[in-house]
């Protein structure tokens, strides 16, 4: 993905009592802009990007560990490894 940054400039355009923006064809076609969007409001500014509805679902990740066979045993020895109670505790 090219990353330089491009600059241009859009108009807001009325959509009943609302405004909105129209962007460019090629821009779409970059990102794979489609419906729905998700709009966030960053300390940079605003962030406008699609859904992405590839993320599992907890229920949906634990099926395909499972699937996997993965094994996570030793993930009990890091729960219980004495961390909880270290020098820097009040």
């Amino acid at each position: 993905m090219d990353t330089q940054n491009s600059v241009q400039e859009i108009k807001l355009v009325s959509i009943g009592n609302s405004k909105g923006v129209r962007l460019p064809k090629p821009l779409l076609q970059k990102y794979a802009i489609s419906n729905p969007l998700i709009l966030e409001e960053t300390p940079e500014g605003i962030l406008l990007r699609s859904k992405d509805d590839s993320k599992l679902s907890w229920e949906q990740s634990y099926k395909q560990m499972a699937e996997e066979q993965e094994n996570w045993n030793g993930f009990d020895y890091t729960l219980l490894d004495g961390i909880e109670h270290d020098e820097f505790d009040d």
